[in-house]
């Protein structure tokens, strides 16, 4: 791990023994640094005309593990450390005033991850998941809890639906998908290498493929038929930051409804058998 101020000086000592292409990569992340905490590495391989594999070559040149751990630490490089905790918190700041930031914060990515759904999108995605034979849901590390939940809620409306959330499994599940799966993935950044790859490998077996991540050119997009983009604000130096999981959770509870009530009498005879089970498990 690289001091916490060093990562932009090892660019610049690195440079002028760089290949053209790795060099040309190096000198956007010194003149657009900012920007680059905010990118994907699709978006900066556009943008430097540059491949994602040298990219992560330089980022590997320069002592960090990939793309994410780079946007880490020029993170670390350009903010003052409690913004890393929230990015509108102050160290001075009441209890009072971090519930305002924290509040705001997800009530905005909420409305903006609205205001960016399409609703002909969203149809598209529910008509996917009705006529699937099986659903599978694929999340790791904080995008886990979000995969869970989704199969959950399928699941208790008669879906044949399973959350995938080791690697390993990801992989070898997702090549043996068929046209009869809806496969759909959720990752805030979209660059999870994991999911992708089993996403990329869910559509090469011919499986239908939804993808729920943010807005913006990704890895995971290129794999996805369909994509319900999601915007959270307080992300600009955080990888993982809540008010995704916020918007990534109201694009789920809203593609269940959808898929509910179009079929609301077989729904609310699955639900209400869910209550009779699960009746059993409450005191």
């Amino acid at each position: 791990m690289l001091a916490s101020a060093s990562i932009l000086m090892r660019i610049r000592q690195m440079s002028d023994d760089l290949p053209p292409t790795a060099r040309r990569i190096a000198t956007y992340f010194e003149d657009h640094a900012e920007e680059v905490i905010r990118m994907s590495i699709t978006e900066v391989a556009e943008q430097t005309h540059a491949s994602e594999g040298s990219i992560v070559g330089l980022c590997r040149r320069i002592g960090v593990s990939g793309f994410q751990e780079l946007k880490i630490m020029l993170s670390r490089d350009l903010v003052e450390p409690m913004r890393l905790i929230h990015e509108d918190l102050r160290e001075s700041d009441t209890v009072a005033d971090v519930s305002e930031h924290v509040f705001a914060a997800h009530i905005a990515s909420l409305q903006e991850t609205h205001k960016l759904l399409s609703a002909k999108t969203l149809g598209r995605a529910v008509d996917l998941v009705r006529t699937a034979k099986r659903v599978e849901v694929y999340g790791i590390g904080s995008a886990a809890p979000i995969a869970q939940d989704l199969a959950y809620r399928l699941l208790q409306l008669g879906y044949q639906a399973k959350a995938v959330t080791d690697s390993h499994i990801q992989a070898v599940s997702a090549s043996m998908t068929d046209s009869a799966t809806a496969v759909v993935t959720i990752s805030h950044s979209g660059s999870t290498m994991e999911t992708v790859m089993a996403t990329k490998l869910a559509r090469e077996a011919g499986a239908r493929t939804i993808g729920i991540t943010r807005m913006g050119k990704s890895p995971l997009s290129r794999h996805c038929e369909i994509v319900l983009h999601t915007i959270a604000n307080e992300t600009r130096y955080r990888p993982e930051a809540m008010s995704s999981r916020v918007a990534q959770l109201a694009i789920i509870d809203t593609l269940v409804s959808c898929c509910a009530l179009a079929d609301a009498r077989r729904s609310i005879s699955k639900l209400q058998l869910t209550a009779r089970v699960l009746a059993g498990k409450r005191f």
